[in-house]
């Protein structure tokens, strides 16, 4: 399933496709995805232009001119193509030609800037909903989502906060989407890694009686934001080695510098939590 730095990468390349752009027609192949797409969908995004594309969590919005949002999610095995528009050279893979989609291309959006942005997804657990603007405050799906991990005004004081009377383990409390938005197992594992810190740790520990943050958590904040950047710029290379430093390396020597632990697999909320037991504490 995409993690956070994939949805963020997404968004920016919708960012540069789709805004300032005006949604010349919708091609819908099938209605039913996760969600089914409503009927007046069409009429409703045509002709709208797409004011800016945000995310929150790993949830996508397009807002349009109209005041709609289109709210998108890739599920397990979504995906977002941009092409060129062209039928005489619709052959190549990046121009587009509505004769020619694969099979699990759901949705395209043909833009005013001769790009169609297309939606494919094998599995259909992703979805397209378009929500009135006053809807999004209180959608099932984001109204009790936590702070954004790469937002400015996240730190180890909301951190703290969020922690403070938290009864579980570390790694339970930072995969809460209430805690933390977006914050996906890869991701909370590297984070403590980082900030060497056990994922067995009581969560508050880490803030005192009244959610203020010990040292230990002003580390674990800016880890946090450092693996979910490295990881975004990954996105921009490809052909690169393993990036990470614990996640899926069950057995293998540790990578911290003058560490020599073995890093070790165990299960936490049905999920694998890779760690080293020699320098995370």
């Amino acid at each position: 399933m995409p993690e956070l730095p994939e949805v963020e990468y997404t968004r920016r390349r919708l960012q540069r496709a789709m805004a300032r752009a005006r949604i010349r027609r919708v091609v819908i192949r099938r209605q039913k995805l996760r969600y089914a797409i409503a009927d007046d969908f069409a009429p409703r995004v045509e002709g709208q232009t797409v004011r800016a594309v945000s995310r929150r969590a790993k949830y996508l919005l397009a807002e349009l001119g109209s005041g709609d949002v289109l709210l998108m999610h890739l599920g397990m095995s979504g995906t977002f193509r941009v092409l060129r528009a062209g039928r005489e050279r619709a052959r190549k893979a990046y121009y587009y030609d509505v004769d020619r989609l694969d099979a699990h291309d759901h949705v395209v959006f043909e833009m005013s800037n001769g790009l169609a942005v297309v939606f494919n997804d094998p599995r259909r657990f992703g979805f397209i909903l378009l929500l009135r603007s006053g809807e999004i405050a209180t959608h099932r799906v984001l109204s009790r989502l936590g702070p954004e991990p790469l937002a400015r005004d996240f730190d180890a004081a909301a951190l703290g906060r969020a922690l403070a009377r938290r009864r579980t383990s570390l790694k339970m409390a930072l995969a809460d989407q209430r805690v933390i938005a977006g914050l996906g197992n890869i991701y909370v594992v590297e984070a403590l890694h980082r900030a060497g810190l056990s994922p067995r740790r009581p969560a508050s520990t880490l803030a005192t009686p009244g959610g203020r943050p010990r040292a230990a958590l002003l580390a674990l904040a800016e880890a946090i934001r450092q693996v979910l950047n490295d990881a975004i710029k990954r996105q921009y290379r490809t052909g690169a080695d393993n990036p990470f430093l614990v996640y899926d390396r069950d057995g293998e020597r540790c990578l911290r510098p003058g560490c020599g632990g073995t890093i070790r697999r165990l299960v936490q909320g049905g999920r694998s939590t890779f760690y080293c037991p020699v320098c995370q504490r």
